[in-house]
């Protein structure tokens, strides 16, 4: 089974964010980048069900400027087979979810696969789109917010977490697009052996017109006017009444209110 894992590289989870001087987004010049973390569970994933079957390869293919060659290649150290990188400034025009998704269905059209692995979303944008409107480009059939695969000959059975605690089963016909969800199992960690092996792996480089593409064709169709930090407030409220009458209401405060129960 050839699976296709599509990474994407974010800034990490403890960077201290400056909006920048346009007020758009984020000021890039002093953060650090790793790799999605929903994307990593996608790239476990697809090694287990390589390592699970015994045949076929694992792809990795990611779109961004050359430092996304870092997480390229942690992949690669984990036991990916080999690697497409979209490395060219008519990318960077591909700013929303429909741009994104164009290059990497363009990069697509012409490898054979069974499987295409997604985060559910990526850490920073979050738009959870990137997946379905690829499945839609390729016709793949497609299974969003999945926990677990189990490839079944021409088919593949996944279950998807719905909401309350609730999971669905569904069976999909193959070739398919799946966007997997952080948790659905645990990340392996790059060995010295893997390091190394890495270093003679296939990482092609792809331009937009190798591709046929132009910034025309990645126009994004939506833009981002203004980027600001939540704005923090403080507020006190006394609960009165019996004492089990408060603890309802605080109860039903924490549960819809705050959400952390």
């Amino acid at each position: 089974m050839n699976i296709v894992v599509c990474l994407k590289q974010v800034p990490k989870k403890d960077s201290f964010l400056r909006i920048a001087a346009d007020g758009k987004w984020i000021d890039d010049r002093d953060l650090s980048y790793e790799m999605s973390e929903a994307d990593s569970y996608a790239l476990e994933e697809a090694l287990r069900q390589r390592e699970k079957l015994g045949t076929g390869e694992v792809i990795v293919l990611a779109l961004g400027p050359e430092r996304t060659r870092q997480s390229i290649k942690e992949a690669l150290a984990k036991g990916a087979d080999r690697a497409i990188h979209l490395h060219d400034d008519v990318f960077n025009t591909a700013t929303d979810a429909d741009g994104i998704a164009k290059a990497l269905a363009a990069a697509l059209k012409n490898e054979k696969v069974d499987l295409v692995l997604t985060g559910l979303q990526s850490d920073d944008y979050g738009f959870a789109q990137v997946g379905l409107i690829l499945a839609e480009l390729l016709g793949l059939s497609s299974a969003t917010i999945v926990m677990e695969v189990q490839p079944q000959g021409d088919k593949v059975r996944v279950k998807r977490e719905l909401e309350s605690g609730w999971f669905q089963w569904v069976t999909i016909p193959l070739p398919a697009l799946l966007t997997i969800q952080s948790g659905i199992n645990q990340l392996r960690y790059a060995t010295l052996k893997g390091i190394m092996a890495a270093k003679k792996k296939e990482l092609r480089e792809v331009k937009a017109a190798d591709l046929g593409l132009t910034a025309d064709d990645l126009q994004p169709r939506l833009t981002i006017d203004k980027a600001y930090l939540p704005q923090k407030s403080k507020q006190t409220e006394f609960i009165e009444g019996k004492a089990s009458e408060a603890a309802a209401k605080l109860i039903e405060k924490l549960r819809f209110d705050a959400r952390v129960l």
